[in-house]
């Protein structure tokens, strides 16, 4: 068994529908749990229109929900035909209605209570789960469509739920095993998932990734796969960095690295599953199947040359520097600190520390404020917002003699500064803080020093004087 997953922008209308539904055909021998997304988009306009109602009026929303039933149905009108679209047409029309009464309710009461958010966001996954495995059936494929829910448990954290992963284990060898061994094709969703008493609860955002992870560890698939719309991991954001270049083979430590450090192709939980059952991870392409993409595995780097895998980067991101010349090296000072943050549930990415002062990096502004203020119960806090995580990563940097050097010359040579560093926690990356605004240069100048201007990462670096910086 195969678990392949498909984004948003792999789903996002018909002509999409109908290709991905050709890669599942081609790959029906390796008996495929297809896990979908919501089409492009929907989740987002579902979250939009939640808070336009809790303003008070749930006018424009009920508009956003009839638009979003059309679109779901001209794709419907599209695969279909007239005649053969009437009960993806009546789903729609009677998840439109449901829609409308819990918008109403959220205009009543002037807020969105949590649980609710997460019932008005899976609705997305439901409808394009939905249209795929009709498409499949109008092609012949003996199809299942299963509502996730019924394996998906997860804990009540609402909009973030976390799965609870041995009922999930035992739900799907129950639920999903015996239908793929009987020759169905399972099509369910992702992100979406059920308390123990049937509420439903989302992953978080991206999280799709993480469902399909998660189902491939329980049924012990050969193989899980990511279906996007890039050629794989690349070595940089092709947005900025118009030579980045599929990275064929990497570890599951450097895809975690880069899926927590920014990486949009992977969510960062999805690679825990996977390196816990040791299955592979391939990432794909929807839009050019036949590329070869990118292979996730133990010993992922399979002799390749060059320590230096991918750039990537966090924007967005809050420094927190503590000073205390008084407290610093008391007994517990550093407890003290991190027990603020983990009191506001704040995950901190960067940590470096000083005989008088420590700074940390944050990358949401929630209850800054509130952290800020009770640390200046006990020291002298600066808090400085605008700034950006730069991670550069790579198995094997820390034991790699000039890496960090040729990281800092080109930055330098750029007049890129650096705020902060972290290096040698892990053997696979350097990372270093910088002003927002600098994204761009550093990403683009360290991606020329290593995949573009040396003929090898291994090579020495050409002095700054005989190759000045443009």
């Amino acid at each position: 068994m195969i678990v392949m997953k498909f984004g948003g922008t792999s789903v996002q209308d018909a002509a999409a529908l109908r290709n991905a539904s050709q890669i599942v055909m081609k790959n029906l021998t390796r008996r495929p749990l297809v896990v979908l997304s919501a089409c492009a988009g929907v989740t987002t306009e579902l979250l939009s229109m939640a808070e336009e109602a809790a303003s008070g009026s749930a006018t424009g929303s009920r508009l956003r929900i009839s638009e979003l039933r059309r679109r779901h149905g001209m794709i419907a009108l599209e695969l279909f035909g007239v005649s053969g679209s009437h009960d993806c047409i009546e789903r729609f029309r009677e998840d439109e209605e449901a829609l409308k009464r819990i918008i109403d309710g959220i205009a009543v009461l002037g807020e969105i209570p949590p649980r609710i958010l997460d019932q008005v966001a899976s609705y997305g996954e439901l409808w394009s789960t939905f249209l795929f495995a009709k498409l499949l059936g109008e092609h012949g494929v003996p199809a299942k469509w299963l509502d996730i829910r019924q394996v998906m448990t997860t804990d009540d954290n609402f909009s973030q739920a976390s799965p609870l992963l041995d009922t999930v284990k035992e739900k799907a060898q129950e639920v999903v095993k015996p239908s793929a061994e009987g020759g169905l094709t399972v099509i369910t969703q992702g992100y979406i998932g059920a308390t123990r008493d049937g509420r439903t609860t989302t992953l978080g955002r991206g999280g799709s990734d993480y469902s399909a992870a998660i189902l491939g560890a329980a049924l012990g698939a050969e193989e899980i796969q990511i279906w996007t719309d890039v050629d794989g991991i690349l070595t940089a954001d092709p947005s900025i960095i118009e030579a980045a270049r599929p990275i064929e083979r990497m570890s599951f430590l450097e895809a975690s690295e880069l899926a927590y450090f920014g990486a949009r192709v992977l969510h960062p939980s999805t690679i825990l599953p996977a390196i816990k059952s040791n299955i592979p991870v391939r990432v794909l392409n929807s839009k050019k199947p036949a590329s070869v993409g990118t292979l996730i595995q133990n010993n992922g780097t399979n002799g390749q040359n060059g320590v230096v895998k991918s750039i990537t980067y966090k924007e967005g991101i809050t420094v927190v520097t503590v000073q205390s010349t008084r407290m610093l090296l008391a007994h517990g000072f550093l407890a003290r600190v991190f027990a603020i943050f983990e009191r506001y549930k704040k995950s901190i990415d960067v940590v470096a520390t000083s005989e008088v002062g420590i700074s940390i990096t944050v990358d949401r502004n929630d209850h800054i404020e509130a952290i800020a203020s009770e640390l200046q119960e006990f020291a002298e806090v600066r808090v400085e917002q605008g700034k950006a995580v730069v991670c550069v990563v790579g198995e094997g940097m820390k034991r790699t003699k000039g890496i960090a050097g040729r990281v800092f010359c080109t930055l330098g040579d750029a007049d890129v500064n650096v705020e902060l560093i972290s290096h040698g926690g892990s053997d696979i990356n350097l990372t270093f803080v910088i002003d927002e605004s600098q994204i761009e240069l550093a990403v683009e100048k360290l991606h020329s020093e290593f995949f573009q201007h040396s003929g090898s990462q291994h090579a020495r670096r050409p002095s700054a004087e005989k190759h000045p910086s443009p």
